[in-house]
């Protein structure tokens, strides 16, 4: 896997963007209710603090030894992040034992939404990206694609054409805001990204939001996924295209893995430029939005995200 000048360096401290609930500061009643899942009072807390998300989010270690992974929001407090850990749980409990992430073990769904999940030996990838990183979260990626084709029943999923429908919203801001970029290819990559209905239907579950801080290298070199929140059913290939923005950002030659991917070498290069102007314009909006105090790092990543698949779509559209 080679090599190239990165577009960028990555501006945000990647293992440090989260301002996270501690331990400490949960309800007593919700703490003893954790530990009684876990089967032993809680000796320390590690709280996670990769993601932009302000849930609490911890690695619980127990009196006996035992290890836990703990994740909470408040219904009250931080509805919109206790609704997403509400549908986590949903898709985590009915993904098949093959899917590669870490299993759901117990949940709350009262005042406080709370998911007791597997505990794994792991990290994180490495940043800036390195090959053997990468390679596995694309092997793990491919055998996603394979036991969630066809996605699984019982589980309401919106299709990729509706849900990503909003990503458009931001053109014309973009076209206001970015007088720095060319008119005419402004133009011509906003057309390209609402012909995104053409391309990404499908009958697989697709996790929509790859990126390091959701995945897990475990002590054999396996990429785990985490975080199903907000899973559609469309295109197999939609996950793997989306794990290559960073490491291309990073200086990984992205278009010689695509020749080697099954999942990625037969598609057209149509194809691959209408979900990068697809991309160009959720990020390049989102990212002029005002910065959240819990997620302060938030629209530097989805600047530096937007910038990489700008460059990689001028290059490959042959814009100056």
């Amino acid at each position: 896997m080679s090599r190239t000048a990165p577009v960028t360096p990555y501006p945000v401290p990647h293992d440090r963007t989260a301002r996270r609930l501690e331990w400490p500061f949960l309800p007593p009643h919700l703490r003893a209710y954790i530990e009684r899942k876990c089967g032993s009072p809680v000796v320390t807390a590690t709280s996670q603090t990769s993601g932009f998300t302000p849930g609490f989010a911890s690695v619980l270690v127990c009196e006996d030894g035992s290890r836990h992974f703990v994740k909470a929001a408040s219904v009250k407090a931080q509805r919109m992040f206790a609704d997403s850990y509400r549908e986590e749980a949903r898709k985590l409990a009915a993904l098949p034992t093959g899917v590669p992430a870490p299993r759901l073990l117990w949940h709350l769904d009262d005042d406080w939404v709370v998911l007791g999940i597997e505990h794994v030996a792991a990290r994180t990838p490495h940043r800036p990206w390195r090959a053997g990183d990468l390679d596995a979260l694309l092997d793990s990626l491919e055998v996603v694609a394979d036991v969630l084709t066809p996605a699984p029943a019982g589980l309401a999923l919106d299709t990729a054409e509706a849900d990503f429908a909003p990503l458009l919203d931001g053109w014309e801001s973009i076209h206001r805001t970015r007088t720095d970029l060319d008119p005419t290819h402004l133009a011509e990559a906003e057309a390209l990204a609402r012909r995104y209905a053409e391309v990404v239907g499908g009958d697989t579950l697709v996790h929509t939001d790859v990126r390091s801080d959701n995945v897990l290298i475990d002590a054999d070199g396996r990429a785990l996924l985490c975080d199903w929140n907000w899973p559609v059913r469309g295109a197999a290939w939609f996950d793997s295209l989306a794990a290559l923005i960073a490491p291309r950002g990073e200086g990984i030659d992205v278009d010689a893995v695509i020749a080697e991917r099954r999942l990625l070498r037969d598609l057209d290069a149509e194809t691959l430029d209408i979900n990068l102007a697809l991309y160009v314009g959720y990020f390049l909006s989102q990212c002029e939005l005002p910065v959240p105090p819990t997620s302060p790092h938030i629209r530097d990543h989805q600047r530096w995200q937007g910038e990489v698949c700008w460059d990689w779509l001028a290059e490959r559209r042959g814009w100056a």
